[in-house]
């Protein structure tokens, strides 16, 4: 599909403003299970798996599962309906310091392992959302993309989870006892912003709201709050959808001719524009952002 196609359908199908309430999708990456603490690591997946109501995707790390119970994991993820997705074999970004032939081997080393899954769907996700810092190398990965058959699975609302995610753990290793729910409303608040954030930016960009891909990570702080999260969002008059869904909106056909490529998509729309500076940030999403907060909190 050319992108003139792409922005033709987005104009002429009725998408989420149709609807009473924005739409998302969870997307949940890297799979880093190892990186959890004991004693919640034994029960992380399932509690994962339990408050997930339809169908999300999986973007695997093949380094973080390459074991029996990294791959128990993703076994269960594709039994369960979920989408197994492409992020690499070793999660490094694609920036100045890996060659895009190098780049393009390691995420071919992962789709070795993902494609094992019946649950396999050809989306790749970069690593820190970074596609590129120079029209060359972007417009490499994006033709290597497509002879493999591969698609970019996107995000447009991105976020933190993986800071808010550290700040705990470290806390947890400094205080085995310490109360692991003083991170809910904290967490829930900036996942409330953020896609507030973005599907404001949606609509100013494109005149209408999409439905939205949510990036959080396979991690300790949404074995314990991924459930208040989603009723929060709903309460909040959200819609979660499935993944695939989303991902077959016409939006993700969309290639942002940003240099340099990455972000949410909804960002490199917007920057693509020239028009909303004022309300873009660089990069879009960081620790430098959220430590403030936490550290207001005493967190």
């Amino acid at each position: 599909m050319t992108r003139r196609d792409a922005i033709a359908m987005l104009a002429a199908v009725p998408l989420a403003s149709a609807l009473p309430r924005p739409q998302v999708a969870i997307t949940m990456d890297d799979v880093d299970w190892a990186s959890i603490p004991e004693p919640y690591r034994e029960e992380a997946n399932a509690r994962i798996l339990q408050a997930l109501k339809r169908r999300a995707a999986l973007f695997v790390v093949g380094k973080n599962v390459d074991s029996e119970q990294g791959h128990a994991i993703v076994k269960s993820w594709s039994d369960h309906g979920h989408l197994i997705c492409n992020h690499t074999w070793s999660h490094r970004a694609f920036n100045n310091s890996i060659d895009p032939a190098e780049f393009g081997q390691d995420m071919l080393r992962c789709d070795q392992l993902v494609r094992a899954y019946s649950g396999f769907h050809p989306l790749f996700r970069f690593p820190a959302l970074k596609e590129g810092t120079t029209r060359e190398r972007r417009d490499w990965m994006r033709s290597f993309l497509r002879e493999h058959r591969y698609r970019n699975g996107a995000v447009t609302i991105d976020a933190s989870d993986w800071y808010y995610d550290s700040r705990l753990r470290a806390r947890l290793k400094e205080d085995p006892k310490f109360d692991v729910n003083r991170f809910r409303r904290p967490y829930l608040a900036h996942i409330q912003d953020r896609a507030q954030y973005y599907d404001t930016l949606a609509r100013k960009v494109l005149g209408k709201t999409i439905p939205h891909t949510l990036l959080i990570h396979f991690n300790l702080l949404n074995a314990l709050f991924l459930g208040d999260l989603l009723e929060s969002l709903e309460k909040n008059r959200w819609q979660i959808i499935d993944a695939d869904a989303a991902f077959n909106s016409p939006v993700f056909q969309l290639q942002p001719d940003i240099v340099p490529a990455g972000e949410s998509l909804v960002w490199g729309l917007a920057k693509e524009t020239g028009r909303f500076e004022n309300l873009l940030r660089y990069p879009g999403e960081d620790d430098v952002y959220e430590k403030p907060i936490l550290d207001r909190l005493g967190l």
